[in-house]
């Protein structure tokens, strides 16, 4: 039975996507539940599972096509028996051909599934095998940062020659010698190392990262204050406790919950910093929905901790860890990315110690987390040595004065200079 496979429903906010990669071509087998191709939105990359087992029979949309809800991707034939059905072949089908091979030793080696959307295209478009490369992800997954430090190592292959052609390569060198014109000034040497250029169409992630920056600049007055803060107390008490704290919770005890909560604190007696603008009107927001910022591959996103106020350090731990694993891999999926009333990024992870972080809109303030480093500083008349961090807010002009985004920043600050505060709730 032929089985038509559409694009999977697309959320609200969504109107389109790109189909940026096929993993099945004209007849490979299929098993259900296996990822077929790879559809890239706004936001995440969105998987395409096979309905049944059976053999991929035609594919109707080469990758690079914006698809949209409910088009035809493909045709399968169901059942064991379709391996026997003629493969109908299209013009998209021979443009998606080529990197079958490749796929196939992928999946031969290492688990499909285990490979995100931009370690598996490298994979793919190198003919490597996975299970050749070492990996460092969490539980063995292969990273982006493997596949091109294993190219890097990689040495260059040269094509073996046949006897047959390495024979005729001198008569035909004479024979076309014989028919060229007579030799004219030599052209130029390439200079050496090369000034290639490549010119890539951007990721639709990007494209959108791009187009949200800009209109954040252009519709917000963005303004950024820092501030500094003495971590001593908190890496006391991360030293004291997060063995117990892993054992006991299944989690280390990071930085970022200590963040998060002191800026609860700090949004608490500051609500102007946790609204948003809406035309002619502001939207103060009574609960904290915190975005965290998570690097990947293809660009920076935004997970969301909801109610984060009523949760404790070690359950924002497990949310914070779980989505940038999701993240990394691919597998976040769209409402995790949506909403937010306040955002923390952390350049400190990349060895920043001091920037000016852009506003997610349509929220109206960021906070910047940057490098921590040690820095004498007067304490009680005495020159110490302590862990220091500078801390950036940007905020939006138009509602908050600077009053507020100082004290506000102040007020994080304090929290985390006493994080016992925060513990005891007062």
């Amino acid at each position: 039975m032929s089985t038509e496979i559409r694009v999977p429903q697309l959320p609200e906010s969504v109107a389109d996507a790109t189909l940026v990669a096929w993993h099945k071509q004209p007849g490979d087998s299929i098993r259900r539940d296996e990822n077929l191709a790879d559809l890239e939105t706004d936001k995440v990359v969105l998987e395409v599972p096979a309905p049944a087992n059976g053999v991929v029979r035609e594919i109707r949309v080469k990758s690079g096509t914006v698809v949209t809800s409910g088009q035809v991707l493909a045709v399968i034939e169901e059942g064991d028996s379709a391996a026997t059905m003629p493969v109908k072949s299209s013009p998209a089908a021979m443009a998606a051909a080529a990197p079958a091979a490749p796929q196939a030793e992928a999946e031969a080696g290492r688990d499909g599934s285990k490979l995100s959307p931009s370690v598996r295209r490298l994979v793919e478009e190198n003919r490597l095998d996975p299970a050749a490369i070492p990996a460092s992800g969490r539980d063995g997954r292969l990273t982006k940062a493997d596949v091109v430090g294993f190219l890097d190592r990689k040495p260059a292959a040269t094509p073996p020659a046949s006897a047959a052609a390495a024979s005729a390569a001198p008569a035909a060198a004479i024979a076309a010698a014989a028919r060229a014109p007579a030799p004219g000034p030599a052209p130029s040497p390439a200079p050496a190392g090369g000034r290639a250029e490549q010119r890539v169409p951007m990721t639709r992630l990007r494209a959108r990262i791009a187009q949200r920056l800009i209109e954040a600049q252009s519709t917000q007055a963005l303004l950024t204050s820092f501030n500094e803060v003495d971590l001593t107390e908190v890496q006391g008490l991360r030293a004291r406790y997060k063995d117990r704290f892993e054992k006991q919770h299944g989690v280390k005890l990071g930085f970022m919950s200590f963040f998060v909560k002191a800026c609860i604190e700090a949004l608490k007696k500051f609500p102007v910093v946790n609204a948003s603008v809406d035309g002619s009107d502001i939207i103060y927001h009574e609960y904290y929905d915190i975005g965290v910022a998570v690097s990947t591959d293809r660009g920076l996103v935004v997970p969301i901790v909801r109610d984060a106020d009523s949760k404790g350090f070690a359950q924002i731990e497990k949310e914070v860890a779980d989505y940038a694993r999701k993240a990394r891999d691919g597998t976040i999926a769209l409402g995790d990315l949506t909403g937010g009333t306040f955002t923390i990024t952390n350049g400190g992870v990349f060895g920043s110690l001091m920037s000016t972080p852009i506003v997610n809109a349509p929220q109206s303030a960021i906070l910047g987390m940057h490098k921590i480093q040690d820095r004498p500083m007067v304490v009680d008349g005495q020159v110490a040595v302590r862990p220091m961090m500078y801390l950036a807010v940007t905020y939006d002009h138009r509602i908050i004065d600077g009053r507020e985004a100082v004290q506000f920043l102040v007020a994080v600050k304090e929290a985390l200079e006493d994080p016992g505060r925060m513990l005891l709730g007062i």
